[in-house]
């Protein structure tokens, strides 16, 4: 699997050969560093651990400043890392670029949702309201969701209001209509989670299906 971090830059459209207009996503991923190798032998595991975007010091946490000093790159803002089947290839401090996607690849890209603060039913659920005429008083409420004498208590898991957005989100089977190398920039089809500037990260889908 394949795995670069980036950041939603916006969206735009896109025009095929045929003249067919898209909507794409523009993420400006990478370059990404790989700050460590994990093996087989050492940690049960294969794997590479990517970092985006230098951050200073100062906001950066101790014991990640050793790390990174380690590895001989400045420190980073986004790290993840990315399991692998077979020992990795790269070694630590090589660099990762959008050179690893190409058009009509299938991608799957991860983010993180807009925070919405609090939110009732309606907003968060997409509830439907009660009549707002004859003296209603249940317009936006979201009515009982108790139960009487038994078993007298709200099952867990009953939909209400609360926080909304601010989630972990996968989309899935995105096509990637265009990859810039030039400017480090992938345009994936459709939309993906968070707002402009938020961080994502872009990898190989898992099925490889695309979308219609």
């Amino acid at each position: 699997m394949t795995l670069i971090l980036g950041k939603k830059k916006g969206m735009t459209q896109v025009f095929d050969e045929d003249g067919k207009v898209f909507g794409a996503t523009v993420i400006a991923a990478g370059p990404c560093t790989v700050c460590q190798v994990r093996t087989e032998g050492k940690d049960g595991y294969d794997a590479i651990q990517l970092g985006f975007e230098d951050t200073t010091e100062k906001r950066t946490k101790k014991p990640q400043r050793g790390h990174f000093a380690k590895a001989g790159t400045a420190p980073k803002r986004f790290v993840r890392e990315e399991r692998l089947t077979a020992p990795a290839e790269l070694g630590v401090g090589d660099t990762v670029t959008v050179d690893a996607f190409n058009t009509g690849d299938v991608v799957d890209v991860v983010g993180i949702t807009k925070g919405r603060g609090f939110a009732g039913t309606i907003k968060r659920h997409g509830f439907s309201r009660g009549p707002e005429t004859h003296g209603s008083m249940n317009v936006r409420r979201p009515g009982s969701i108790g139960q009487s004498a038994y078993p007298a208590r709200v099952f867990k898991g009953m939909r209400s209001s609360g926080h909304f957005g601010n989630k972990r989100q996968t989309v899935k089977n995105l096509e990637v209509l265009r990859v810039d190398t030039a400017r480090n920039l992938i345009l994936v089809k459709g939309s993906v989670p968070g707002p402009n500037g938020g961080f994502v990260q872009v990898q190989t889908a898992k099925t490889g299906v695309k979308k219609g």
